[in-house]
C-alpha cells in the first residue's frame, strides 16, 4: 500500500492536495484497495457547487458502491474525464492519473481536519 507523504488524508479515505487556490481531491490506495476492482466511476460537472461533506463522485467496483465526500464547500473547477473512460485508473494510479475532481474551496485547507500520512497509517490499522 502506497501512502505519500506531499499529501493530506482524511478519515473518508480521500487524499488531498493543495496547489495554490485549487484543491485536487482522490481516493486513496487503501480505499481503492477497499472497492476492488472499480468499474464505473460518476464525475461532478464544471462549476457544481459542492457543499462539505457531500458527495462528489460515486465509485462503483467490483464489489461494492461507494461515495466520495468534499472535505469542503466551494465549487468544482476541475475535473479529471480520464476517470470515467478509464475507470481503472484509480486502481492503478491513485495518486497521479486517478484523480477525480479538483475545488475552488470557499474557506482554506488549514480549517478542516486532516490527517498527515503518519496519522492516516495509523488510522487504517498500518
Amino acid at each position: 500500500m502506497n501512502i505519500l507523504d506531499n499529501l493530506l488524508y482524511t478519515e473518508d479515505h480521500e487524499w488531498l492536495k493543495a496547489d495554490g487556490e485549487k484543491i485536487y481531491i482522490g481516493i486513496t490506495d487503501f480505499a481503492q484497495g477497499e472497492l476492488g476492482d472499480i468499474i464505473f466511476v460518476e464525475i461532478p460537472d464544471l462549476d457544481d457547487s459542492i457543499s462539505k461533506g457531500g458527495s462528489i463522485a460515486t465509485i462503483e467496483a467490483v464489489k461494492t458502491v461507494a461515495d466520495v465526500y468534499s472535505p469542503l464547500s466551494g465549487k468544482i473547477i476541475e475535473i479529471n474525464d480520464k476517470v470515467q473512460d478509464e475507470p481503472e485508473i484509480i486502481n492503478t494510479d491513485p495518486y497521479g492519473d486517478g484523480w477525480i475532481a479538483c475545488i475552488s474551496a470557499d474557506d482554506p485547507i488549514e480549517s478542516i481536519n486532516t490527517l498527515t500520512p503518519k496519522e492516516y497509517l495509523e488510522f487504517i490499522g498500518k
